[in-house]
């Protein structure tokens, strides 16, 4: 939560409790809490013990829990999908958990969506590490000394991610490519300047969920999209993948032998990496090399930029608090489908369709 939205809040008729130089990795001192009316307090449990609403970024372990009161709200990317034993926590201890990644994605619930502010810059800061990485141009340069193409990047997964991945590639200067199962997403590909890798399908089928997630392909279909695939990715300097299945690992879409096809000196940058990876040789949180190809499994790219990415994701809760809100108190209507899909647990049971349908 930024100052700004400290100040919301209060209007809201909430009290602020802030935990000391919990702002300060983002570039917000004490300080700045203050001004805006928050109390800083020292000491963690003090607040645990006295808050009715404890907003997170990740979800906290599980001794955070337990020092919570009985009926607290917990918010934050709570990923129960992944983490049944940490909904089952929140349930015996009667604590409602609503998850940031669990909000439809609706139009009414674009301000409030987490997970699109947080691909955002993911796509972006992907971009700047494998560019960083590579040991070439990605434009092209013309000296005196003769003329350097342009870079290939390729973009695996068009989503939110994908698309910034693109767009900010091609701002570079490199040639950029991109494939993504989703026909749907071929537009908004091409809009941004690059190439739409197209594979050829046995049958019309849906390959998009409800909530604008590419859907798990059958094995037929996913041997032909690792062929074109192992085509492209051979020619590209750099590979981003971006590829994520609610609830499930990450797909693996670049193997052992499309990395070893790569020059040396390519780069694999694996933004998936948190759920497993795309390639099935990223080694999660490092960076190395395999046949002279550096293959890079990042974590928590939105911390690579705090500062902005505490502004997103703080206008994100605020939006949903705000939804919530009923005279400085939140109000759980679950007539409405925003609430209904975000609150993961409540008053001892599970509430999410969300959850229910994908668990």
């Amino acid at each position: 939560m930024t100052p700004e939205g400290v100040k919301k809040l209060i209007k809201m008729g909430y009290d602020l409790h802030v935990e000391k130089n919990a702002g300060a990795a983002s570039s917000y001192p004490d300080s700045v809490y203050q001004e805006a009316g928050a109390n800083i307090i020292e000491s963690r449990d003090s607040i645990l013990k006295q808050c009715d609403i404890l907003l997170a970024v990740q979800a906290p372990d599980e001794d955070t829990v337990n020092k919570l009161k009985e009926g607290a709200v917990l918010i934050g990317f709570l990923w129960p999908l992944q983490n049944k034993a940490y909904v089952d926590l929140l349930i015996k201890k009667n604590i409602t958990g609503m998850a940031m990644d669990t909000i439809p994605r609706i139009s009414r619930a674009q301000s409030m969506d987490a997970l699109s502010s947080m691909s955002n810059i993911a796509g972006y800061k992907s971009a700047l590490l494998g560019a960083n990485q590579l040991d070439r141009y990605l434009p092209m340069m013309m000296t005196a000394a003769g003329t350097i193409p342009p870079a290939k990047v390729l973009v695996l997964g068009a989503g939110v991610a994908g698309l910034q991945a693109i767009a900010t590639a091609k701002r570079l200067g490199a040639v950029v490519e991109a494939f993504d199962i989703r026909p749907a997403v071929k537009e908004q590909v091409e809009s941004l300047g690059a190439k739409f890798v197209e594979v050829p399908m046995d049958e019309e089928k849906e390959t998009e969920t409800k909530s604008g997630y590419a859907k798990e392909q059958n094995e037929r279909e996913k041997e032909k999209q690792k062929e074109v695939t192992h085509l492209h990715a051979k020619k590209s300097d750099i590979v981003i993948t971006t590829a994520l299945i609610p609830g499930r690992p990450a797909p693996k879409l670049i193997t052992r032998e499309m990395v070893e096809d790569m020059s040396p000196g390519s780069v694999v940058v694996d933004i998936a990496a948190e759920q497993g990876g795309n390639c099935e040789l990223t080694k999660p949180g490092e960076t190395f090399y395999h046949n002279g190809v550096a293959i890079m499994g990042p974590l928590n790219l939105p911390s690579t930029l705090a500062n902005h990415a505490s502004k997103l994701y703080s206008k994100n809760m605020l939006s949903l608090l705000d939804l919530l809100n009923e005279d400085g108190k939140p109000n759980f209507n679950f007539d409405d489908e925003i609430i209904i899909n975000a609150t993961v647990t409540h008053n001892g049971e599970l509430i999410s369709p969300f959850v229910k349908e994908n668990s």
